[in-house]
């Protein structure tokens, strides 16, 4: 509401009462209670909006308007603008009453490619409300030569902050299970190679395998069944407990019960030597 009337009657206490109307008028005043508000260039968090201006613009180039409206009333609406800060002051300048954003001067070589404006808006209220907007501004002939400068204002401080802050996360989570995994390689290797060492100074006699291939043939013994025999012998033995030589026919490995466990073995012309896989008959 910006007004309202109403009607007043008076009367006296007399008889007959007299009395008196009269109307009211009521003008309400507006009170500065709203700051404007900037319809253009539009401030976003995650966009850049900039103006391109050629190098060959003149004085007096338009480069772009501030739009702004406020929601009050009367002298509290009127709106002025004012460039508040600039890269370069003498290039551009901002209309008082109607937010144009011109050159001053003519546009050289030497100027850089990015500009960077901010202007404030006031209203004319006591006591005035301010709000303020940023706009980039691109000296440039070309649009890559406006991407390769830019490239700093798509993205505000915060989400820089956040965007390097999981950066430096997963840099320390990737170096962690490296050197986690360098040290578990390093070890096992160490603890294999422990192992080899006491393995090899160690002086317990290795035993090598032979396959079962000496049986009784015979069948004259005691053992009515065919049994598989291993000879085996030490590495380190000094003395060795069997004893080869030449005589009969056939092979014979003989062993005495009542001696102490020496083997005498009579082989054939032909040494076993030659023929690894002939039997050996065995009694006991």
């Amino acid at each position: 509401m910006k007004d309202f009337q109403f009607c007043v009657k008076a009367q006296d206490g007399g008889s007959p009462p007299l009395s008196s109307n009269v109307s009211v008028k009521i003008l309400i005043q507006d009170q500065n209670d709203n700051a404007p508000q900037v319809l253009y260039p539009v401030q976003t968090a995650g966009s850049l909006v900039a103006e391109i201006v050629p190098r060959s613009a003149d004085v007096g180039y338009l480069v772009t308007k501030v739009v702004a409206v406020d929601v009050d009333s009367g002298q509290n609406a009127w709106l002025s603008y004012k460039l508040q800060k600039a890269t370069d002051r003498a290039l551009f300048e901002v209309g008082l009453q109607n937010g144009e954003i011109r050159t001053i001067r003519q546009v050289t070589d030497k100027d850089a490619v990015k500009q960077r404006l901010t202007v404030i808006v006031e209203d004319n209220g006591q006591p005035s409300r301010s709000a303020t907007v940023v706009v980039n501004v691109a000296v440039a002939d070309s649009f890559p030569e406006v991407l390769s400068e830019f490239t700093d204002f798509t993205h505000d401080k915060e989400y820089n902050d956040n965007l390097t802050f999981y950066l430096v996360l997963a840099l320390a989570v990737v170096s962690f299970l490296f050197i986690t995994c360098l040290v578990v390689i390093i070890s096992v290797k160490i603890y294999r190679w422990r192992q080899s060492r006491i393995l090899h100074h160690s002086n317990l006699p290795v035993i090598p395998y032979y396959p079962p291939r000496y049986s009784d043939t015979l069948g004259t013994g005691t053992l009515q069944h065919v049994y598989n025999y291993e000879v085996c012998r030490t590495t380190d033995s000094r003395k060795s407990d069997c004893k080869f030589g030449r005589a009969g026919s056939q092979n014979i490995l003989i062993m005495d019960p009542s001696s102490t466990g020496t083997m005498q073995r009579i082989q054939s012309e032909k040494s076993i030597l030659d023929e690894p896989d002939s039997p050996l008959e065995v009694s006991l």
